[in-house]
């Protein structure tokens, strides 16, 4: 049992990271890399102030992931993947809007909140 759970593992990897291999899965593997790196720029921007921040860069980084994967989505088809980062980017452009807004109230706003 489990040398045949060993072969199904081991065929469904090579399905998806060798047989569907393509340009756009390098694409998505991307999005996904520039979609996590906003969890350590959030990690890195709240040790330095000591304190939990979400740094602009948190977004820009969510948006541009966000866009990448639904990007990949349409491409790929994926209507979870679709309607997921429709929703998400949208969250994402906004809570950018909502920080530029307050910014130009206060001129001298702090950079990692």
């Amino acid at each position: 049992m489990l040398m045949h759970l060993s072969e199904d593992l081991r065929g469904y990897a090579y399905d998806i990271f060798v047989t569907k291999f393509d340009a756009w899965l390098v694409f998505g593997i991307l999005a996904q890399v520039v979609f996590g790196a906003r969890f350590v720029f959030q990690w890195l921007a709240s040790e330095k102030a000591g304190r939990s921040v979400m740094p602009l860069s948190f977004w820009f980084l969510s948006i541009a992931g966000g866009l990448m994967t639904l990007v990949y989505g349409l491409v790929r088809r994926e209507p979870v993947i679709i309607f997921g980062q429709l929703l998400s980017t949208g969250i994402y452009l906004r809570n950018v809007a909502l920080i530029l807004k307050e910014r130009r109230r206060k001129p001298g706003a702090d950079a990692a909140s």
